[in-house]
């Protein structure tokens, strides 16, 4: 078996470290984490996910609709609206932001500087 720990070698996949490479990203987790609840509005996921500029909100947004993580509905109103949900591959992270949690609650007793 290989080394979980081992450099990553371009020319073999290796879940562990693309699933890294994705939620890393600064917010990711922060919309999935919000998206949780339920299908939310963009403005309504800004102001739940706190701190985030649009630009940065809408990149994150479109690169996991892109990857199959969320899916956005437009909805035909005037002026039209856009929702965002978890698809299924988005709502099994929720095991992750849960373990997440946990460590948190075991380990962190204050904010981190």
């Amino acid at each position: 078996m290989a080394d979980p720990h081992a450099p990553h070698d371009d020319h073999a996949f290796c879940p562990v470290y693309e699933a890294i490479n994705i939620l890393q990203e600064k917010w990711t987790l922060h919309i999935i984490r919000n998206l949780l609840d339920g299908p939310k509005g963009f403005n309504e996921l800004a102001r739940a996910v706190g701190g985030c500029n649009p630009a940065t909100l809408a990149q994150r947004v479109d690169k996991l609709v892109s990857l199959g993580i969320l899916e956005k509905t437009v909805h035909s109103t005037m002026p039209p609206r856009t929702s965002y949900a978890l698809t299924e591959s988005g709502q099994a992270l929720q095991e992750v932001v849960e373990a997440i949690d946990r460590w948190g609650k075991q380990f962190l007793k204050e904010p981190v500087a």
